[in-house]
């Protein structure tokens, strides 16, 4: 049995943090249903602008949608809903036989929308409704906008995956939303079967701040502050107005471990996958690092519920000088920033290449 066979049964869901056209035509997707027991998947803008950039395998629908005279954002988002829906069509049997806990792929809206919740929400519900899929997530980042908007998408029926949380306080937030979002449906009379999950991003914290502690402290942060999320995830499913939620029909919010390749090229690939081990929680896992661990990781054990010595840990790096909410919210906005850095490149790769596909003479080839 191999290491992630191990945490499919230990109750940990593997989904991929990748979408290419190839490995959806390819099978690769398929085998790594079958050999590594990955039950979803995540994209975002850095993603598809890599996969459209790196490939031919998007060329026919970049003609064929430029002849039509589609553009931009509309040619982005129906390119995104082919491969999404397809990848969604290969976890559906997943999604189904978990009663829609797993078996998820997510899609982002785009991240020129991060500060403003309205029209946050207005895309969200129609790239929902244009999907037709009952197992793809919308991405909102945790943003203060995010937040507000991840509470009127729940409401309007809208599945949510969070991004972007980089702190306990930033995880609760979302997740209070999102009980805000279930509680709303509730009192309205609607269905409170909902689904989302909420994103905590682990190595970008280590990576920030490598050069800032000692040797002792390097690669400690992102694991220390999971553990103290992983604590109020578990005080949260354990409440009693969690209860009440759930008794009512509602699904938990899951929490998802994002980010989880390492950084630093001295650390081994498996180090995040072994340390955030947990039962009802995703860890969404870069390509590489997936194949890496299938061949050497190991299950060593799981995480505490207790947070285990997380706080000691957060303290020492607080005496050391790190402002852990600074640094969630400062990496929070580079990471909006970031993927509206992708979004820019995006657009630019489609309309290059719809520009170049334009000639019959680049058709044929």
């Amino acid at each position: 049995m191999n290491a992630t066979t191990r945490l499919h049964e230990l109750g940990q869901s593997l989904w991929l943090d990748n979408i290419t056209r190839d490995l959806l035509s390819s099978g690769a997707l398929k085998r790594y249903c079958t050999d590594f027991s990955v039950t979803g998947l995540t994209s975002n803008p850095t993603i598809f602008d890599k996969a459209i950039k790196n490939s031919t395998a998007y060329d026919e629908a970049l003609h064929r949608k430029d002849k039509e005279g589609q553009n931009g954002e509309q040619v982005f988002f129906e390119l995104a809903l082919e491969d999404l829906t397809q990848a969604a069509a290969l976890f559906r049997p997943v999604h189904e036989a978990t009663g829609g806990i797993d078996g998820w792929v997510s899609l982002e809206v785009s991240p020129l929308l991060a500060n403003d919740a309205g029209a946050t929400v207005e895309a969200a519900k129609r790239l929902h409704a244009q999907a037709q899929c009952s197992n793809l997530f919308i991405k909102i980042p945790g943003t203060s906008a995010g937040v507000e908007a991840i509470e009127e998408s729940i409401f309007a029926g809208v599945p949510v995956n969070v991004t972007l949380l980089f702190s306990c306080e930033q995880y609760i937030a979302a997740a209070d939303a999102y009980c805000r979002g279930i509680q709303r449906r509730i009192d309205a009379g609607l269905d409170p079967k909902i689904a989302s999950v909420a994103s905590i991003f682990v190595s970008r914290l280590d990576k920030a701040v490598m050069d800032k502690v000692s040797p002792t402290l390097r690669n400690r942060l992102g694991i220390a502050i999971s553990g103290q999320v992983y604590k109020a995830y578990r005080e949260r499913l354990a409440s009693t107005g969690w209860r009440k939620l759930a008794d009512a029909g509602a699904l938990s919010q899951r929490l998802l471990w994002a980010s989880t390749g390492t950084k630093d090229p001295q650390l081994p690939q498996s180090y995040y996958i072994e340390a955030l081990a947990a039962p009802d929680t995703i860890n969404t896992i870069p390509e590489k690092t997936l194949l890496a661990y299938s061949k050497d990781g190991a299950v060593n054990g799981v995480m505490r519920e207790d947070g285990g010595n997380s706080e000691t840990m957060l303290a020492d790096f607080a005496k050391a000088g790190v402002d852990i909410q600074a640094l969630a919210a400062q990496l929070q906005l580079e990471g909006a920033q970031s993927f509206t850095k992708s979004w820019a490149d995006l657009m630019a790769v489609i309309a290059s290449k719809s520009e170049q596909l334009h000639s019959p003479v680049s058709v044929g080839g």
